[in-house]
């Protein structure tokens, strides 16, 4: 079970409201089942249904996790007033199954609902977190 620690788990559901009404996305690192850094990424969609980081800003962070000796363990992104479940478009676009994907929904009053999953070979599997 990933385990994320309170202040990175806060920082997600805080990225998730500060880019409402788009969806947010962002990378977790760290080191055995252990997360250890966010990664707040820019969502070059800006869009209310899909994401896309940006790819230098991307390639940017995967160096420093390298770097760091750090290992991508989760992705992690917001569904805008729709549930925290992976949509088609989320299970086409899982090229890491190494990574839970964890999905924030959010809705108008800023309310936020966490789903944690594995996406492989386009099956999804409900992956348990420990948000702390």
């Amino acid at each position: 079970m990933l385990k994320i620690p309170s202040d990175i788990s806060e920082s997600m559901l805080e990225h998730a409201k500060a880019d409402f009404p788009f969806e947010c996305c962002g990378l977790l690192a760290g080191k055995g089942d252990e997360v250890s850094h966010i990664y707040r990424m820019s969502n070059t969609d800006k869009s209310k249904v899909t994401y896309l980081m940006e790819p230098a800003e991307q390639m940017r962070v995967f160096k420093e996790m390298r770097s760091l000796e750090l290992e991508l363990k989760a992705i992690y992104h917001s569904h805008p007033n729709h549930p925290a479940w992976p949509s088609r478009t989320d299970v086409e676009l899982a090229y890491y199954p190494e990574a839970v994907y964890i999905i924030i929904s959010i809705n108008d009053s800023r309310e936020t609902e966490v789903g944690s999953f594995r996406i492989i070979n386009k099956e999804i599997t409900v992956e348990g977190t420990d948000l702390q």
